[in-house]
């Protein structure tokens, strides 16, 4: 091996967390380097939505919202299930605001409250049905970035230049940008969502002189007498080391691309993941290395997808949310029965497909199907793709809801008896069964020209033909990894802190089973990301 290269932290991992904590160590003063194994910067968060969920955030009085660290403790240990630890969610509520100023004020990261937008448990305690706590940013000008324009990962299911609301993950029917606006945006290099995010939050990085190296996987930890002290990387010209005066901070994503860790870890089925596919766990393999203790190893950010044929998209599925939560459509499972409320939260549906059905020792509701009529298809279209006059290639079509059950191998009296007791409780004006509709939540999504009534999301189905999509689970992210303090410290198997030795983002979201609306994922990651880049610094202790 070469000699060591020093910096006084070592941050792996470019995604929001990594950036933030980067940005966050440099602007106290540290020299600091970032070190990502993909070629291009981003992870995950240049392919996500690039909401960012942070309670009582300074932007909620823009548009009239309002917040409390009380409220938003009562609701985040509403969602845990007595695995959340209260010490790491209350660092969290208190660091999160500070975050995004500071990101704002020192780094020049554009934050807006989302107006309406409600948490995707607005009826627990302490829930925002008005929403308020999920920030959006501004379109970000990649010019600015330089030689950086380029380097920045960008996501296979949308358009770059798309905001969030004008895609199927962030809206029920995106309204896309006119002709004149997507060509003005891509003239000037104007991206949203999660690459809008990187681009800012790379910018703020470059501004403070933090150095990045791509195409070079962190391999090893260097821990000496107990400190992380530096890292061992590898290139394609081989392997050397970093070393760190101060931090290692680890920021490498989630496992959910390592088959041997799902298998070992998640609490069940994963179709496929629908993330960066370099999320292989090398920082959870690193700090398992390096004797760390390991938290919320079951949990993921999980989602419902469908598969799709080849050359539709690179990653050939589709993350399903809109979808199901529209009026004339429902859910089934190979008994032709609804078993959940299909408005929940993508997170919350997947729940549902890892029902055991004790008796014959599978899971009770995969396979699933997406069931709805040809009104349905016309109006709103599927998977975000509007109608073309044919069906598309990953939906099942028949002319009648009994054919579509002998195509689909369910018992055909039982979907037509359920979608006649559909009928009949829609004509109701309620479902229930399962309170489709009831939330605030619900009701964000389905129809947007019904937004807010229980119409946005009940329909009849009754216009043949009729159709299915096969849904099931898919994740976004794991949880797991290495324990951590309020400090975002990492502790080893003795309860002991392995000074140096920082982790935030997916390699260690210390959420729990919560997920407390849209920005869910990076508002914890990037709050802890902060505070680790703060205390390596000497700033946060």
């Amino acid at each position: 091996m070469s000699e060591p290269e020093t910096y006084d932290v070592i941050v792996l991992g470019s995604g929001a967390a990594g950036l933030t904590a980067a940005f966050t160590a440099a602007h106290g003063g540290a020299r600091v380097t970032i070190v990502e194994k993909n070629h291009r910067i981003g992870g995950t968060t240049a392919w996500s939505g690039g909401h960012v969920w942070i309670p009582n955030n300074p932007y909620m009085t823009d548009i009239g919202a309002t917040d409390s660290v009380d409220d938003a403790m009562t609701y985040l240990m509403s969602l845990g299930r007595g695995i959340l630890d209260e010490r790491l969610a209350r660092a969290f509520v208190d660091a999160g605001p500070k975050m995004v100023r500071a990101l704002a004020d020192d780094g020049g990261v554009k934050f807006f409250a989302v107006p309406g937008l409600p948490d995707y448990h607005p009826s627990n305690p302490g829930g925002k049905p008005e929403g308020g706590r999920t920030l959006g940013q501004e379109l970000f000008p990649f010019p600015i970035l330089g030689e950086w324009q380029d380097k920045v990962e960008v996501t296979p299911y949308y358009s770059p230049y798309l905001r969030m609301d004008e895609t199927a993950i962030g809206c029920a029917v995106p309204k896309a940008p006119t002709d004149e606006e997507k060509a003005h945006r891509e003239a000037d290099d104007l991206r949203g969502m999660g690459g809008g995010l990187v681009g800012a939050l790379l910018n703020a990085c470059l501004q403070v002189g933090v150095t990045i190296e791509v195409s070079t996987a962190a391999h090893d930890l260097l821990i000496e007498d107990g400190r992380a002290t530096g890292v061992v990387v590898e290139t394609a010209e081989g392997r050397r080391t970093l070393h760190a005066a101060r931090a290692v901070i680890l920021a490498t994503g989630g496992f959910e691309w390592n088959e041997e860790y799902r298998a070992a870890f998640l609490r069940g089925h994963v179709t496929k993941p629908a993330s960066i596919p370099t999320n292989t766990g090398d920082g959870l393999r690193m700090a398992m290395r390096a004797g760390a203790a390991l938290q919320n190893m079951r949990e993921a950010w999980w989602i419902p997808i469908t598969e799709l044929p080849e050359g539709i998209n690179s990653m050939n599925l589709e993350m399903i949310n809109g979808d199901r939560t529209r009026p004339r459509s429902i859910m089934v499972n190979r008994t032709g029965r609804r078993f959940t409320n299909e408005a929940v939260s993508y997170n919350s549906v997947v729940g549902a497909f890892h029902q055991e059905d004790v008796t014959a020792f599978r899971y009770a509701n995969l396979p699933a199907w997406l069931v709805f009529d040809h009104t349905y298809l016309t109006t709103y279209g599927s998977t975000g793709r509007a109608y073309a006059g044919t069906t598309p290639p990953w939906l099942v079509e028949a002319p009648t809801l009994r054919d579509l059950a002998l195509t689909l191998g369910v018992p055909g009296d039982e979907l037509e008896r359920t979608v006649e007791q559909w009928n009949t409780n829609v004509a109701a004006g309620k479902d229930p069964h399962f309170g489709r509709g009831e939330s605030a939540h619900d009701r964000w999504w389905g129809d947007p020209y019904k937004k807010g009534s229980i119409d946005g999301t009940l329909g009849l189905i009754t216009d043949g033909p009729f159709y299915a999509m096969e849904l099931t689970a898919g994740v976004i992210g794991t949880k797991g990894g290495p324990k951590v303090d309020e400090h975002a410290r990492v502790i080893d198997l003795d309860g002991n802190v392995i000074t140096g030795l920082y982790a935030a983002g997916n390699v260690s979201s210390p959420t729990g089973a919560s997920y407390g609306g849209p920005g869910g994922t990076l508002g914890p990651g990037m709050t802890f990301a902060w505070i680790a880049g703060r205390h390596a610094v000497g700033a946060g202790q």
